[in-house]
């Protein structure tokens, strides 16, 4: 995916309210940008941080810059979750996940109480529900983590997506490291032990478990190659 118009580089000051972000660009202008995400993005919110902004024209928007980029020791990584999905969507649409090349697809489909499937793959005789995560914590060189935080709404996904697999469906659960310095992955106990426990229980269930990287730039972000997944 392409981003809409050009970033603007600058300087993030603080992080606050989990969704806002006092930023200082080049020329000096301090701004107040939509902080995408909802994670704790542990290493990525320091005050002095590089980070590239997308603006907007659009009146309905109360924030005229969206938080997109950090860059962070030479490397761009994408912290606004949301691009996660656009990624995928449009992999699917290429058929750039072997794992995953079906017939058809439709996105944010209704499959259990108050929750929405990412993506619900469909072929003549299996349908696939598939749940995306983005991943951008490295704590250690080379090792991304998941989840950054406590997410109770990501242990009700794996609880869903094993009820599918009950039902008789498949279910995948993708790990998308939203940056390209990873060569493996692993979940975050120390960070969220219910999720670990619940992650684990959820693959004996047969939820699968893949995970891609992820190419990104300033100017947009593509889906790169698998990644090992360590449980």
């Amino acid at each position: 995916m392409q981003f809409k118009t050009n970033l603007i580089k600058g300087k993030l000051l603080k992080r606050y309210k989990r969704f806002l972000a006092d930023v200082i660009l080049e020329d000096g202008t301090e701004v107040i940008a939509h902080c995408p995400n909802p994670g704790s993005m542990m290493g990525l919110a320091t005050g002095g941080t590089t980070v590239w902004l997308e603006p907007n024209n659009d009146p309905k928007k109360k924030l005229k810059y969206g938080w997109r980029l950090v860059e962070h020791k030479n490397q761009m990584i994408c912290i606004d979750t949301s691009i996660a999905n656009i990624v995928i969507k449009e992999a699917l649409e290429k058929k750039e996940i072997p794992e995953l090349s079906y017939h058809d697809f439709k996105p944010e489909v209704k499959y259990s109480d108050n929750s929405r499937i990412d993506f619900l793959l469909t072929s003549p005789s299996q349908q696939t529900y598939l749940e995306i995560k983005s991943v951008t914590l490295m704590r250690e060189k080379g090792l991304a983590e998941f989840p950054d935080t406590i997410t109770k709404r990501g242990s009700k996904h794996l609880e869903d997506l094993s009820k599918m697999v009950t039902s008789g469906h498949k279910a995948v659960l993708l790990f998308l490291c939203m940056r390209k310095d990873v060569n493996r992955v692993r979940i975050a106990a120390d960070l969220d032990i219910i999720y670990n426990a619940n992650i684990k229980a959820a693959l004996k269930s047969g939820v699968q478990l893949i995970c891609y990287d992820t190419q990104v730039t300033r100017f947009g972000v593509r889906l790169g190659k698998p990644i090992v997944v360590e449980i």
